[in-house]
C-alpha cells in the first residue's frame, strides 16, 4: 500500500489546474479558470477550477473534487492509480507501507508481469513495423483489412514473427525472466526446457486495463492451418482473467462516459472498424460469453448498453442470453442487428460515418421488440410456443432490480403480445417469488439483491415458515407492483400528479452554517454583543461590547451555547471533522476536507466551496453588475446565519407544542410554553431587521 505521507505529498504538492490543463483547455478568470466541461459537449463555459481552494467543479454534471478525483472520473483511474500517475508527473518517490515477505512478493511478481506485457506490446508493434517480414505479412494483413495508420497506433497492433523463438530469445537477451515470459503465457516452456513463442506466426491485438495497462494479448493467424485456432488468447494469470477485460474499453471509456452510451460487439476488428468509422464508444468481449463482471465495467461509465448482432440468426439465438445479464445488473438494454451476412465490421467499411451513425439511430429496438422479432417468426401460430415466448420475455423482466421499469416493460410486453397485464405480472410474480427461494437457499455472501417485490415475499415466508408463499405474500406481492405502478404514473389516491417537493428550511440554513465555516472560518472578526450592565443609580442598562474572534470559533461557541446540533447527517459530519480540526490545530484545513476519505464528505464540501465560483461564469463585472464581498459583511453573515438558524428551530418547536395543545392535561403548560418561544421569535425578529 501507498504510505499516508506519500499521498500528504501528493496532495500538498500537485497543482489541480496544472494538473486538469493537460486534458482541458483552461483560460484565467480572476483567481480561477473556467473552460468547456470535458464530460458534455457545450458551447459556453460551465467548468471552473480553484488554484486557491485547490478544487475544479462542473457545473453541467454537477461534479467536482480536487486533482485526484479529477483523474478517477475523466480518466477512470482507480485511487491508487490516480495517486501514482501524480506521483510520476512531480517525481515524487512512492513509499510503500510494511508489508509482509508474501504481499512483497506477490506485488513483485505482478509488477514484473506487467513490465514484460509492456516489452511484448512495444516488440510486437516495433517489429511490425520496422522489419521487412513485419511490414510484408503483418502490416500488409492491417492494410488489407482497410486500418489506418492512426488505428494501428491507438490499439498498438503488431506482428509476431512466424519463428519459433524470436520474441523469447530477445526479451531473454534484454534481460527478461523466463519466470514470468511463462506466467504471462508469452513464452510455453516444455518438460526438458524446450521453451517456444506462443503467438508463433500471429497478428497481435495487446488487451489493456482501464487504466491503460498491458494486461495480455489476442493473436490472429494468417494461415489456412485448420489444426490451429484462428485467434488464440493470452492464458489465465495474475493479471489477465478474460472474464474481467473488455477489449477497447481503455480507448473508448471517455467517449462511453461522454455519450452515455456504450456499443457492445463481439471481436477486436469489430472495435477498430466501428472507432475507424467514429463511432469511438465501443467495446468487445473478445468471443468469450459475455459476463458480470464485463459488465460492471462498463456500468462505471454508464447505464445504458446498446448491443450489436451480427445478421446470422443462429449467432442472435446464441448471444441474447446476455441481454438477460446486462438486465440483472440494472443497465437499460437496447439492440442492433444488422441485415444478414453483415457484422460490424463489414457493415462500417460498406458505409460513411454518418450513414454508419444514423442505421444505429434507427435500428435500435429495446430488448422486449428484439426477442419479438427474433422468436415471433419461429411461434407462428402455434399457441405453445407464443406462451414460450411470453415467459421468455417476463423471465427477462424478472430479471430487473428496479421494480419501477418492471412494471414499465410488463406494459409493453402486454402491448406488442396482445395479453392482458394482470395475467403477465402474475406470471411475474411467480418468478420473482421463485428468485427469492433460490436466494435463500444459497449461502448469504452469494445472495443476489432482491427487488421489492421479492424482498415482500422473503419476509411472508419466513413468518410462515413454509417454502411456498401463503395468500398474504402473494398479496403483499402484487400491492408492491401496485405501488410500482402509481409511482411510476406519478398518482396516489385521491390525487392527480406529482406532489411538489418542499423545502426544507432548516437544510438549508444548516448548509449556509458550513458554507461561512468553510470559505471563512479562518477569517478574523470583530464581534458586537450586548451585555447587561447597571448605571450610576443601579438601573440595568445593556452596553455594547466589541470583540475579536474568529469565524470558526465565534460559530462553534454560538453553537455549542444553545446546544445546537445539524439534523442533516451529512452536515453533521463535515461539522464534526471542522471542529476536530479547529480543536487539533486552531485553523481550519480545506485541502483535508476536499481530499477526505468518505467521498460523501469530499463531494459536498467541493460543492460548497465551488457555490460563488459559478458567479464567474455570468461574468457580472462585464456587464457592470457590482457584487457585494461577503468578507465585508462577515459580522452580519455570521450573526444572521445563527439567528436564522435558531428562528427555524424555534418554528418548529412551536409546531409541535400545537399538537400537545389539543391534549387537555397538556393545554396550559404547552401555551404557557408557545406563548414564551413566540416572544423569542419576536426578539429575533427585531435582531434580524425584520418585521414579525
Amino acid at each position: 500500500m501507498i504510505s499516508r505521507e506519500t499521498i500528504d505529498l501528493v496532495f500538498e504538492t500537485a497543482r489541480v489546474e496544472e494538473v486538469i490543463g493537460e486534458f482541458v483547455t483552461l483560460k484565467k478568470s480572476g483567481s480561477s479558470y473556467k473552460g468547456l466541461s470535458p464530460f458534455v459537449d457545450e458551447k459556453s463555459p460551465s467548468f471552473m477550477v480553484s488554484p486557491v481552494k485547490g478544487i475544479w467543479k462542473d457545473f453541467s454534471t454537477g461534479k467536482g473534487g480536487n486533482a485526484i478525483s479529477f483523474l478517477m472520473e475523466h480518466e477512470h483511474y482507480s485511487y491508487p492509480e490516480a495517486i501514482r500517475y501524480l506521483a510520476d508527473k512531480y517525481n515524487i518517490v512512492i513509499e510503500e507501507t510494511e508489508q509482509t515477505n508474501e504481499q512483497k512478493e506477490a506485488a513483485d511478481e505482478r509488477e514484473s508481469m506487467y513490465l514484460v506485457s509492456k516489452y511484448a506490446q512495444d516488440y510486437f508493434h516495433k517489429t511490425m513495423l520496422n522489419t521487412q517480414k513485419g511490414k510484408a505479412i503483418g502490416l500488409s494483413y492491417f492494410k488489407e483489412r482497410g486500418f489506418t495508420s492512426e488505428m494501428i497506433e491507438t490499439f498498438q497492433l503488431g506482428y509476431c514473427l512466424d519463428d519459433w523463438t524470436a520474441f523469447t530469445d530477445t526479451a531473454l537477451k534484454n534481460g527478461y525472466d523466463l519466470q514470468y515470459l511463462e506466467s504471462t503465457g508469452l513464452t510455453i516452456v516444455k518438460e526438458g526446457g524446450k521453451q517456444f513463442d506462443r503467438f508463433k506466426g500471429r497478428v497481435m491485438f495487446p488487451i489493456h486495463s482501464m487504466s491503460g495497462r498491458v494486461l495480455g494479448f489476442g493473436g490472429r493467424i494468417l494461415t489456412n492451418d485448420k489444426k490451429a485456432a484462428k485467434y488464440l488468447n493470452s492464458p489465465e494469470s495474475d493479471i489477465y482473467h478474460k472474464s474481467r477485460i473488455l477489449y477497447g474499453l481503455y480507448q473508448a471509456k471517455k467517449t462511453i462516459s461522454k455519450e452515455d452510451n456504450c456499443y457492445l460487439v463481439e471481436g477486436y476488428t469489430d472495435v477498430i472498424s466501428m472507432y475507424q468509422k467514429g463511432i469511438t464508444n465501443v467495446v468487445a468481449s473478445s468471443g468469450t460469453a459475455l459476463t458480470p463482471d464485463q459488465i460492471r465495467l462498463v456500468k462505471r461509465l454508464t447505464p445504458n448498453m446498446t448491443v450489436l448482432f451480427d445478421g446470422d440468426a443462429a449467432g442472435l439465438r446464441a448471444s441474447v442470453r446476455g441481454i438477460d445479464l446486462i438486465l440483472e445488473q440494472g443497465m437499460n438494454v437496447k439492440v442492433v442487428t444488422f441485415p444478414d451476412g453483415d457484422d460490424p465490421d463489414s457493415f462500417s467499411k460498406k458505409k460513411s460515418t454518418e450513414e454508419l451513425k444514423e442505421y444505429l439511430e434507427n435500428n435500435q429496438q429495446d430488448f422486449i421488440s428484439f426477442k419479438v422479432s427474433l422468436l415471433l417468426e419461429e411461434a407462428k401460430d402455434d399457441p405453445i410456443k407464443k406462451a414460450g415466448l411470453i415467459r421468455d420475455i417476463v423471465m427477462s423482466i424478472s430479471k430487473i432490480p428496479d421494480s419501477i421499469k418492471q412494471e414499465v416493460y410488463i406494459q409493453e410486453c402486454s402491448r406488442l403480445m396482445d395479453i392482458s397485464e394482470t395475467v403477465l405480472f402474475n406470471e411475474l410474480a411467480q418468478m420473482l417469488d421463485k428468485h427469492a427461494r433460490d436466494a435463500e437457499r444459497k449461502p448469504s455472501s452469494t445472495r443476489p439483491k432482491m427487488t421489492i417485490a421479492s424482498s415482500a415475499n422473503k419476509s411472508s415466508k419466513s413468518s410462515s415458515g413454509g417454502d411456498m408463499p401463503d395468500d398474504a405474500a402473494f398479496n403483499e406481492m402484487m400491492m408492491a407492483q401496485e405501488v410500482g405502478m402509481n409511482t411510476s404514473k406519478g398518482k396516489t389516491s385521491g390525487q392527480k400528479g406529482t406532489t411538489p417537493k418542499t423545502i426544507n428550511t432548516l437544510d438549508l440554513y444548516e448548509r449556509e452554517i458550513i458554507k461561512i465555516l468553510l470559505l471563512y472560518g479562518n477569517h478574523e472578526v470583530t464581534f458586537v454583543d450586548w451585555v447587561e450592565d447597571h448605571d450610576k443609580r443601579g438601573k440595568v442598562i445593556m452596553v455594547k461590547e466589541e470583540y475579536t474572534n474568529t469565524v470558526a470559533h465565534e460559530l462553534y461557541l454560538q453553537l455549542q451555547d444553545d446546544e445546537i446540533e445539524f439534523t442533516n447527517p451529512l452536515f453533521q459530519k463535515i461539522y464534526k471533522e471542522i471542529t476536530y480540526q479547529i480543536s487539533e490545530k486552531e485553523k481550519l484545513a480545506l485541502e483535508r476536507l476536499t481530499s477526505h476519505e468518505n467521498q460523501e464528505i469530499a463531494q459536498e464540501v467541493t460543492n460548497i466551496l465551488m457555490d460563488d465560483e459559478h458567479y464567474i461564469l455570468s461574468d457580472w463585472e462585464s456587464k457592470e453588475i457590482e457584487v457585494t464581498q461577503k468578507t465585508d459583511v462577515l459580522q452580519k453573515l455570521v450573526q444572521d446565519a445563527i439567528l436564522n438558524l435558531r428562528r427555524v428551530l424555534i418554528e418548529l418547536k412551536v409546531k409541535e407544542l400545537m399538537q400537545e395543545v389539543s391534549v387537555e392535561e397538556k393545554r396550559l403548560e404547552a401555551l404557557q410554553d408557545v406563548m414564551s418561544y413566540t416572544q423569542l421569535k419576536t426578539l429575533l425578529f427585531e435582531k434580524l431587521h425584520r418585521v414579525l
